[in-house]
Order: structure tokens, then sequence, then C-alpha cells
């Protein structure tokens, strides 16, 4: 087999990795509070493995290290709504079960309970916030007023390393550490949109997916070499 083969299959798996990862940020390029990933990689010396000849060694692979996800924030965009809330800085919306989400854009439930715009229940400092009445506020702070009557207050988090913040769907992250209390400040009325510019997400997908057809003619080109090269061997 020759070693040329290995080098452009790990650039092809490689490609076809971060094309889903493209793939995945522009299909949530509108979504509120979304935070789009990038991939990490890392290259290693193919003599560092067992199992390969001579022949192989000394060559250096591409390995996908991590998935990245990229905090920057979105920009900020005013709806009026006085249940929609964009955090001004870091940190998250603490939700139930010890979840948390930069999407704002709450609702209440059947039974007057906050949540999220997938019914995860957002947490205060009394724990699942109620409302009852019609003229609802929310402080800088994350306090909340009903009809004038101070309620309770939105717990936002942030957390030391954000390295253990990993994301579960619908808009939600999980972490292994638990979340300190955020300075960030809270804008009623307003929605944090994605970060993703599908413009750069285009441009880097054009350029993958061009790489990606080269290192396929290239796992070919090497193919057709090796069969041609067997069938003169059998003709000795």
């Amino acid at each position: 087999m020759y070693k040329g083969i290995y080098l452009a299959l790990s650039g092809a798996v490689l490609k076809e990795r971060q094309l889903e990862v493209i793939s995945q940020n522009l299909s949530n390029a509108n979504t509120n509070g979304y935070k789009k990933d990038k991939i990490a990689f890392r290259d290693y010396l193919i003599q560092q493995h067992n199992g390969l000849n001579e022949d192989q060694q000394g060559k250096s692979m591409a390995d996908m290290a991590e998935v990245i996800t990229d905090y920057t924030p979105g920009a900020f965009k005013q709806t009026g709504n006085n249940l929609d809330i964009a955090i001004d800085g870091s940190g998250f919306i603490q939700l139930e079960h010890d979840q948390y989400s930069r999407r704002g854009d709450l609702k209440l439930d059947s039974e007057g309970y906050l949540t999220t715009n997938s019914g995860a229940r957002v947490q205060g400092a009394k724990g699942d916030i109620k409302l009852s009445g019609s003229n609802v506020q929310i402080t800088g702070n994350g306090e909340v007023f009903v009809d004038g009557g101070a309620t309770d207050k939105i717990n936002i988090v942030d957390f030391e390393n954000p390295k253990t913040i990993r994301k579960v769907g619908e808009g939600i992250f999980v972490s292994d550490e638990p979340g300190i209390p955020s300075k960030s400040i809270v804008q009623q009325g307003f929605l944090e949109t994605s970060n993703v510019s599908a413009i750069k997400e285009m441009v880097t997908m054009i350029s993958s997916m061009r790489e990606f057809e080269s290192f396929q003619k290239t796992i070919q080109a090497f193919d057709e070499a090796a069969s041609h090269g067997i069938n003169e061997v059998g003709r000795l």
C-alpha cells in the first residue's frame, strides 16, 4: 500500500467531519442564542504508531483534536416582548436539572412557569419561577417584577472553565462544574441572535468541499496505481 494513501485518507475524513460541523452551523444561522462550533486539528507522525512499515514512517497525518464551541456574543435585536431577554456579556440562564442556555425567547407554560422555548423551566433564587399577572418587568440584574411587585430573580451564571460546558441540543448546555453568579447585564425586550456568519461559513464550506474532492481523487489515484501494479505482477 502506498504511504500517501494514509495521508490522503486522514485528510478526507477530517474534511468530511468539518463539512458536518459547518452544515450544523448553517442550519442554525437564524436560531436565537446559537453558538457556532469549529474543529481544532492536530498533526502527528506516523512513526509514533505501531504496525506500520518503514516506508510509511516519518510522515505527518492529521487528526481531529476536538470540536470547540465559539462563545462570541451574537448581535442583539429588539423585539419589545417583555419575556424576551438577552445577556449582555458572558453567562447563561440557569434552567432546571442543571441545564443552561443563552436563548432568551422565554414564555409561560400552562401552569404559569417561566420556561425556555423548548419548555425547560427557568431557575430563580426561589427555584422554578412562576408568574401571575400581566405586566412583567425584568431589571438589569435579572430581578422579575409582576404588576409592580417583586416576584423572583433569574439566575444568570457563568463558569470559570468554559471547557467544562458542552451542548446537548435545543440551545441547552450542561457543565461538570456548578455555575457562579454572573455580573453581566440582562436586557429585557431583546434577543441575542446566532453568532454564525452564513457568508463566512459558506466560503469555508466551498473551500472544504474542494479539499475533500482533492483527497478523494488522490485516494482513487493510489487505488488505481495499486490495482495496476497487481495486474502487472499477475502477468509475470
